[in-house]
């Protein structure tokens, strides 16, 4: 069975706002796993990436890294909305990466794991 780790929009913003090693992160958490986002990240990661300070440099970084995920054609255009998708409409383990809070919630109603924040730099499993 394979583990999918679905990367939100400031998942992948982490490093540069959080200091966080996301993938290192994950690779100690799951071992092996594949990682996807939806298409509408990286329209949302390329509008952050287009102004000015922090958030840009953190969105560049972002999508930079976004070339190790599997993109995947969702219907929502809505960057939550398109994770919520494919999260639930992924077979076999499914976790979430994300620091954000309602997203986090809904998720975890709708039975999905997430892997957010813990402490300073690291992350951690939240089951549903």
């Amino acid at each position: 069975m394979t583990t999918t780790a679905v990367l939100d929009t400031n998942a992948l913003m982490m490093p540069v706002e959080l200091d966080v090693r996301v993938f290192d992160e994950l690779d100690r958490l799951l071992g092996a796993y594949e990682s996807v986002t939806p298409r509408a990240v990286l329209l949302e990661l390329e509008k952050l990436q287009a102004g000015n300070g922090a958030e840009a440099t953190a969105a560049s970084v972002g999508r930079d890294l976004a070339d190790r995920c599997t993109v995947v054609e969702t219907e929502e255009p809505y960057a939550d909305d398109a994770v919520a998708e494919v999260a639930e409409a992924t077979d076999g383990a499914v976790y979430v990466v994300t620091n954000d809070k309602p997203l986090r919630d809904r998720l975890l109603t709708a039975g999905v794991d997430v892997i957010g924040l813990r402490g300073r730099n690291t992350l951690a499993i939240t089951n549903h």
